[in-house]
């Protein structure tokens, strides 16, 4: 997102090549020379080109250990920083008045809040009481096995590196950086799983005390502030995050067998990154993709006959709850007409003084039988003498995710998907978007959705500030009083209080699914879902220009109207979609907006100063409106869509017609004065911080790491292929991360990746920016998917481990 200024945001481990197919496997492993590590079986890492790890091992523990011995030769340092948080640490080591920020919910906690906030969970035993469970709740076999592995794993490359010798700068040395154990792993997938959730409100719950017998009733949030809540039920979106993913079916493809675009949307940096690799246990796995920093299963990926990615999820996964207090007693609320007193934990932690001292600071938390109180004045939930608020989060209870990733992770066909699905429910936050070799394309919103119904919505949202709250957001604070306002269940809900499968969006079709982060409405044009309970998300509203670009983009190729010979996806033509960088907006309105500037070359911006448009005039009418590094017209393109979105009409002369949905709202408002004083605005701020109005894209937009140009554009502006910045000149923030395209043919799975912002966020690393410099570039890696392709990988670099 651009903006002139910076503002805030709300193994040696070295890939193994399968020299060998499955049934010779067992006599090439007995003939590999034994490490001098101890006793054990042997795991073998291959590194392929842009240091992608293969790892092949006998078991699902020999596989995690190489699985955490790699990931810490790439991304230790990143890591460490996490389990400084998990352990409820920040305070002591970085100071109590420091912030940072979640990369997957574009959140920014203070230290201090962040360490009160996982310090009652730590001791709250959350963690441990869920992982004691038996399966499906609890984890199976396997998974306990491959985090019991990547945590040795892990721990042994730190052991024979030495946190002295490090090659990462960032943390060589640290006293903050220390073996891990399992727990630090579930510990970090209850941090994943609460991410759009209590993880989004950490400060909110932190900051939360009783009321002083005085104190007064505090206003509702405007309507402005109110609707900034709806970025709490997707990850990232208020950070411009998010993902796209389509599949095509056997109607949708030249050879008429299944095929998928990967394209998720997250951070650059810190613990929310991607993770390349490919596992293997013969006969049993193997699964290539990416996972989520710390996961020891791939999230999005493929197998020999399934493909699948995700995208953020319109649904929320918490609702508040209002709370009416009992006269004179802020510490106990009426349920049902009964006064029912809060709990509460009283937490301690450890923060580091100016110069250096230690102290301890406490702070109590109050619960209801909801979940914890929390303050958020911007939504005005405050906690006065009558009403407190608290906050009921669907992940609290979930550590089913890795269960269903592991079942994933084996499947081959979409049927096969469906049922991990159905049996783990633990998706946290995102929709699945599916193809397989049997030609299937697969969409479903199957993740944990509280079991708010819209008749309770229109029954327990009772006060004008919650309705408020719910017109503005779409977020239902429900009446804490009224038992008829509990979740709900359902028979073939997992568990009571989320929604079942069946009562969630899927939808099976044999042309194409496409999900772009909108609600599962328009999935497929041809086939709108509707029926879905409201939290899961809107039906016939105006889509995002992104999903509007997506479903055109899609449907042009299928109909053979793009321009390009024939119908239906060639392999070519999927990652051509993904990289041809066109805008929405630009297709929609630049023709319009330039015939306005030349008819305009004067113009009053905002604050009353007259602005020179014509050097912006010629820039414009020179761009082809693709965002490729070597556009000229797209900086200033973008800052006046950014300046449009702030009026009330948005510039459009045609509004939303929800019969043509992928069509309007169209044809930019030249007679509105606004529409041309946002242009003069955009040129007026590029020249205050001396922006050429021509600039190369590329020369604004590059990588944090090796400065190289970036192609893309924002979301704002509707471009399929995502790139996000702080501030021009900043550096890439979020966006495209791994994407990637698969085809099933008749010799399995063909597969084309780049992980955007490379493997290794150690700047010594010679995989630091590799992969960086292909995308900048407009390459891809081919995947080396088989034994024999990933043997002739001129990269090649083989390491043994003896695994525990």
């Amino acid at each position: 997102m651009w903006r002139a200024v910076p503002r805030p945001r709300p193994l040696l481990v070295v890939p193994l090549a399968l020299l060998a197919v499955a049934a010779g496997l067992g006599a090439w492993l007995g003939t590999l020379q034994s490490p001098t590590e101890g006793p054990g079986h042997q795991v073998i890492i291959q590194r392929t080109e842009g240091g992608v790890p293969h790892i092949t091992a006998r078991d699902a523990e020999g596989l995690g250990y190489g699985y955490g011995y790699a990931f810490a030769q790439d991304d230790l340092c990143v890591f460490a920083d996490d389990v400084v948080t998990l352990e409820a640490a920040r305070s002591r080591f970085f100071g109590p008045a420091a912030r940072y920020t979640v990369g997957g919910n574009g959140m920014t906690f203070t230290n201090l809040g962040s360490d009160l906030f996982y310090q009652q969970v730590n001791d709250s035993k959350v963690v441990e009481r869920l992982v004691s469970q038996p399966p499906p709740l609890g984890p199976t076999r396997q998974v306990l096995q491959a985090v019991q592995g990547w945590a040795e794993g892990y721990d042994h490359y730190l052991e024979t590196t030495g946190v002295d010798h490090l090659p990462d700068p960032s943390c060589r040395g640290k006293p903050w950086v220390r073996p891990i154990r399992p727990l630090d792993l579930y510990r970090r997938f209850y941090q994943l799983n609460l991410i759009a959730g209590q993880g989004a409100l950490i400060d909110a719950i932190a900051s939360a005390s009783p009321p002083s017998s005085t104190a007064p009733s505090r206003a509702t949030g405007t309507p402005g502030q109110v609707a900034s809540l709806s970025a709490l039920s997707s990850p990232g979106t208020s950070a411009q995050l998010g993902s796209n993913a389509v599949a095509l079916g056997s109607a949708g493809t030249d050879d008429h067998q299944g095929m998928l675009l990967a394209n998720p949307h997250f951070p650059w940096k810190g613990t929310e990154r991607f993770y390349q690799v490919q596992l293997t246990i013969p006969g049993q796995l193997d699964v290539a993709g990416a996972s989520i920093m710390g996961s020891p299963a791939v999230n999005i990926g493929h197998t020999q006959g399934l493909a699948w990615s995700h995208t953020v999820s319109t649904a929320f996964r918490f609702t508040p709850y209002r709370l009416t207090l009992v006269p004179g007693d802020p510490t106990a609320y009426l349920f049902g007409g009964r006064a029912v007193p809060m709990s509460h934990r009283t937490v301690s932690v450890t923060v580091r003084r100016p110069g250096g001292r230690l102290a301890r600071v406490t702070h109590t938390f109050w619960y209801s039988r909801f979940g914890p109180l929390l303050v958020y004045p911007r939504a005005g939930w405050s906690w006065t003498t009558s009403t407190a608020y608290a906050v009921q989060d669907a992940n609290a209870d979930n550590m089913r995710d890795l269960n269903e990733y592991f079942a994933i992770d084996r499947a081959q066909s979409v049927a096969q998907l469906v049922q991990a699905e159905s049996t783990y429910q633990g998706l946290p936050w995102v929709n699945t978007i599916a193809a397989d070799s049997a030609g299937h394309a697969y969409y479903a919103d199957a993740s944990v959705v509280p079991h708010v119904t819209d008749a309770q919505v229109a029954a327990c949202v009772d006060t004008p500030a919650d309705r408020l709250v719910l017109s503005a957001a779409g977020l239902p604070v429900l009446d804490g009083s009224q038992p008829a306002c509990d979740w709900g269940s359902d028979p073939d809900a997992v568990v009571p209080g989320i929604f079942g499968p069946s009562q969630l969006p899927h939808l099976q079709r044999d042309d194409f699914v496409e999900n772009s982060n909108d609600s599962p409405w328009l999935t497929n044009p041809a086939q709108p879902l509707t029926g879905y309970p409201r939290i899961v998300g809107d039906v016939g509203t105006a889509r995002s220009p992104r999903t509007r670009l997506a479903l055109t983009m899609v449907t042009q190729r299928l109909a053979g109207t793009d321009g390009q010979p024939g119908r239906g996806f060639s392999l070519d033509q999927l990652q051509a979609m993904e990289m041809n960088m066109r805008n929405e907006s630009a297709e929609l309105f630049l023709g319009s907006l330039v015939g306005l500037c030349r008819s305009h070359p004067q113009a009053t911006a905002s604050d009353g100063r007259q602005v020179d448009l014509r050097p912006a005039c010629s820039a414009l009418a020179g761009w082809d409106g693709r965002a490729q590094t070597t556009a000229r017209g797209e900086v200033v393109f973008r800052q006046f869509v950014e300046d449009l979105q702030g009026l009330p009409s948005r510039g459009f002369a045609v509004p939303f017609d929800p019969s043509r949905p992928v069509t309007t709202p169209n044809t930019l408002d030249t007679s509105d004065p606004a529409v041309l004083r946002a242009l003069a605005d955009a040129v007026e701020l590029l020249q205050r911080h001396r922006v050429p109005v021509d600039v190369q894209l590329g020369q604004a937009q590059f990588s944090p790491n090796g400065h190289l140009p970036i192609p893309g554009c924002n979301d704002t502006e509707g471009c399929f292929n995502v790139v996000t910045q702080p501030a021009l000149y900043a550096g890439v923030s979020d966006g495209s991360s791994f994407i990637e395209v698969v085809q099933f043919g008749p010799h399995g799975p063909l597969a084309r990746q780049i992980l955007t912002y490379s493997l290794s966020s150690d700047p010594t690393s010679p995989h630091y920016s590799d992969q960086t410099a292909l995308y900048s570039s407009g390459r891809w890696l081919d995947e080396r998917w088989t034994p024999a392709q990933v043997a002739a990988s001129p990269d090649l670099q083989t390491t043994t481990l003896s695994g525990p």
